[in-house]
């Protein structure tokens, strides 16, 4: 049996661009599902006007009625007023905890309430968990680069009190950048794009000469095209201290990522079929060389437990 609490499982907030009706009907069926927490917001584009900030309230409020932790999420890279105004105010809101995903964001709560640090704030260091706890941060997402046995050094003496969360699954968000890249791949400019990453709700596949799944393009964001999936790896992330497994949005089958990651979750030991059995409700390939300090788009096989 299992002697440690069981690794709750989360919901990153959505990295695309989907139509209104299809976000709302999407978080339905969330509340349905065993994630114990989902962040909410716009985190990639101010542009995205589909929702505004009350409908993720809206959202919000029904998911934490189906019994969901619901966190808002700040935008990551801020370029004008106006999105350091909407920044300010996610964080002076108080009816739902915030997910800092910039160094803004993190000043504003410092002080005032807990918050959650957010993947790219870049903690690598155990003086920068230190410092983020001593500001107010209640949980820390891990750098998408990370490494299994960095992870583990950082957590042996982490702050008490301190969650940990991993990116455990989806396409990595690895950059951001003034410049929007589908606006560019339609020839338009990023001030007139026409919200054309609204027809690529799991972004814009990019291929190498050889017709091989490079990058994906998701308006100023880049991602992975391989999907980094951490079900194998559940059991060293277990060892090495994480609390919750963060599973990042896609427009389909979500429901079956989630159920894998539950039972795998819930097991001594996953079952070493989950990997294939996942690949058909899944964008692309698995990746997880990160994770083994490997190249990021490798697939490193654990070697199975000794009975």
């Amino acid at each position: 049996m299992m002697d440690k609490p069981m690794m709750k499982l989360a919901l990153g907030p959505l990295q695309y661009y989907w139509p209104r009706e299809t976000v709302f009907e999407f978080y339905q069926a969330i509340g349905q599902t065993p994630v114990d927490i989902v962040y909410l917001g716009e985190a990639v584009c101010s542009r995205r006007h589909e929702l505004r900030q009350s409908d993720w309230m809206d959202i919000a409020r029904m998911l934490q009625g189906a019994g969901k932790e619901a966190v808002m999420s700040t935008m990551v890279l801020l370029e004008s007023t106006s999105d350091v105004a909407d920044m300010h105010k996610i964080a002076r809101d108080e009816e739902f905890p915030v997910e800092a995903n910039d160094m803004g964001a993190v000043h504003n709560l410092a002080g005032k309430r807990p918050f959650v640090a957010g993947p790219q704030l870049n903690i690598f260091n155990a003086d920068t968990l230190a410092w983020m706890a001593s500001l107010g941060a209640r949980r820390w997402v891990m750098p998408l680069e990370m490494r299994q046995s960095d992870l583990a050094v950082l957590l042996k003496d982490k702050p008490a009190g301190l969650e940990t969360e991993v990116f455990a699954y989806g396409r990595m968000p690895l950059a951001f950048s003034a410049r929007c890249f589908t606006a560019r791949h339609y020839n338009l400019p990023k001030d007139d794009c026409g919200f054309r990453c609204i027809e690529h709700p799991d972004g814009q596949l990019l291929q190498t000469r050889e017709k091989e799944p490079f990058l994906v393009i998701n308006g100023i964001q880049t991602q992975s095209a391989r999907v980094h999936n951490l079900v194998l790896d559940i059991p060293a992330l277990r060892a090495a201290g994480a609390d919750i497994l963060r599973l990042s949005p896609q427009s389909q089958h979500m429901d079956k990522i989630i159920a894998a990651f539950d039972a795998a979750r819930r097991a001594e030991r996953p079952d070493p079929a989950t990997l294939a059995n996942m690949r058909p409700f899944m964008p692309e390939a698995s990746c997880n060389g990160y994770w083994h300090g490997k190249p990021g788009l490798d697939l490193i096989t654990p070697a199975p437990a000794i009975a």
